[in-house]
């Protein structure tokens, strides 16, 4: 069946896999079929780099009116668990992909797998071999020196047959032994050199429970899958190019009539960031973060909780390509597909992250307004909304100088700045913590005649700062995030050395007490907003209740400032 295409999809590139599968459908390779897949082991949450092979694998079945598959490679019990399963559907679902009816498990093919292997022993390719996995990794031998056969490699068809039945009955103790293809322990790839096929792990499983006690190895059962499910093209990534002989072998001598072929592709790699599974669950375990979802981690349960957005994840899949050679794309590309994708259609509101109250002198006392402000200036349709206004006010701590520099054109002692939608201010003086000396208010006055950051006569002022009416903010906690590692390249250390060290300290600052626009105490979490020169920021789906919304930044903005307010009317 085909699949419904991803929602706004992006603008597409041919590369060589799509190249190869449509010269293959040309010459009526595998019927003219196209079925692709995507397999996952369920033992972690999915991360940016299985981004881009899903939309790699479901956007060339969307493209050419084929199928691709989900399928669970679950043939290690050890590590496996459903929440795994559950988290990687709801991914590849949110990234805007269907797999329709055609999911599938390993599991649901152990039978057969097995099948196989009885095969391959009766066809006296495959044996029982008693070596510990130490002395098979020795026997192996090294890059520079030929493998050594096992003594049991010359176990009659008959012989291994016996032992392998009874090694699923249980009879032997975990470890004892192993199923292992009989090819070449000279060959000069490691993968061919009797690479083992079964092993015995008497564990549970989370679909199957305890009637096996004998799982295949992944490389045996994944083109046994393949083949088993019509998958025309086996696309992976480029660490499993030597895996390919090996996949081919299993493939063409197991009775299956389907003969998938395998295509590597570079894997995505993103600066400062960290992509193997096995590490990314020794943060989660050692609590270096809150969780698989933590907005620092470069999972895709991770990143939609800090605020990205399934478009700005399948842009830059798109902008990376599908190419022959690895490489380590700059993390920036990332954020940048963020902002491309929230500058168009999120919503703007102000927000102070460090309050300084702003006091205006010459305004009615207890009088108050509202203010027209634009709620996205690339959406004309997003309208405007009702901003209130009144003599006390709160501004980024940032934004004043006591004893301002000639280049700081924001608000000091004598100068004017515009207030973003409201009025010109002119700084009269300030008050300050007689214990600390340090500013606690700032004093102005205000030109009535400016309204809306207009001036009839035409002068011209340089600064314009945001602001939060103090009487109607929400004082809420933001968090902000960094990158997870401080190093560009965090797997990157010395022998001996362990990548935890490139933990970046200040990945996380939470600011409390926070003056926020009195709208956005109605974000539903998840919502995604633009806090006027600070960033683009999301309601947190977790830690948000009514009323009372926890938003942490999930991307900085560009400087673009001056450009908006350009386009504002020439303000700046």
């Amino acid at each position: 069946m085909s699949h419904p295409a991803a929602s706004n999809p992006v603008p597409h590139a041919s590369h060589f896999v799509e190249e190869r599968i449509l010269a293959d459908r040309a010459s009526g390779q595998h019927g003219g079929r196209l079925c692709t897949r995507f397999p996952p082991e369920p033992n972690g949450y999915l991360h940016i780099g299985h981004a881009k092979a899903i939309c790699v694998n479901f956007g060339l079945a969307l493209r050419h009116g084929g199928v691709c598959n989900l399928r669970f490679d679950d043939t290690n019990p050890t590590t496996e668990e459903v929440e795994y399963v559950e988290s990687i559907q709801k991914d590849v679902r949110w990234l805007g992909f269907d797999w329709g009816e055609n999911l599938f498990y390993a599991s649901g093919f152990f039978e057969q797998i097995y099948g196989f292997a009885e095969e391959l022993v009766r066809k006296g390719l495959a044996y029982v071999c008693d070596l510990s996995g130490d002395d098979v990794s020795r026997y192996r031998g090294a890059l520079t020196a030929k493998g050594k056969d096992s003594p049991f490699r010359s176990r009659s068809a008959e012989e291994n047959l016996a032992l392998l039945r009874r090694m699923r009955a249980g009879e032997f103790e975990e470890g004892s032994r192993t199923l292992r293809a009989k090819i070449d322990m000279a060959s000069p790839n490691f993968n061919l050199r009797d690479p083992v096929l079964y092993r015995i792990l008497k564990k549970p499983h989370h679909r199957t429970a305890s009637v096996w006690c004998v799982y295949p190895t992944y490389d045996y059962a994944h083109p046994i899958c393949d083949a088993l499910e019509g998958i025309t093209h086996s696309l992976c990534t480029l660490e499993f190019e030597n895996h390919r002989p090996l996949y081919n072998w299993v493939r063409d001598n197991v009775s299956v009539q389907s003969k998938p072929e395998q295509i590597e592709f570079a894997r995505l790699n993103l600066t400062y960031t960290v992509l193997s599974k096995r590490k990314l669950l020794r943060l989660v375990q050692e609590q270096r973060v809150s969780g698989w979802d933590d907005p620092r981690m470069p999972t895709i349960s991770g990143l939609r909780r800090r605020g990205y957005t399934p478009e700005a994840i399948r842009a830059l899949c798109e902008r990376v390509g599908v190419a022959k050679f690895n490489s380590t794309v700059d993390v920036v590309q990332l954020e940048n597909a963020l902002r491309d994708d929230l500058n168009k259609r999120a919503p703007r509101a102000m927000a102070v992250l460090r309050p300084l109250e702003l006091v205006i002198e010459n305004y009615p006392a207890g009088a108050g307004e509202e203010l027209d402000a634009v709620n996205n200036p690339e959406d004309p349709a997003a309208g405007t909304r009702k901003v209130p206004f009144s003599a006390r006010l709160f501004i980024e701590r940032d934004d004043f100088r006591a004893d301002p520099p000639k280049d700081f054109f924001r608000l000091g002692p004598g100068r004017e700045v515009r207030l973003r939608y409201a009025y010109f201010v002119t700084c009269t003086g300030f008050d300050t913590d007689p214990s600390t000396g340090e500013v606690i208010r700032v004093r102005c006055t205000y030109d009535p005649s400016s309204k809306g950051g207009n001036s009839p006569d035409g002068r011209k002022v340089k600064g314009t700062i945001h602001w939060v009416s103090a009487a109607h903010a929400l004082r809420a906690d933001v968090r902000l995030y960094d990158h997870l590692f401080a190093a560009e390249h965090p797997e990157d250390v010395p022998e001996g050395t362990d990548f935890m060290t490139n933990l970046n300290p200040r990945s996380l600052e939470v600011v409390s007490g926070a003056a926020l626009e009195p709208l956005l105490a109605s974000a539903t979490p998840g919502s995604r907003w633009q806090f006027e020169r600070q960033g683009y920021f999301c309601a947190d789906e977790k830690d948000s209740r009514p009323g009372s919304p926890v938003f942490h930044r999930a991307v900085s903005l560009k400087d673009t400032w001056a450009k908006v307010e350009k386009r504002q009317g020439g303000q700046k």
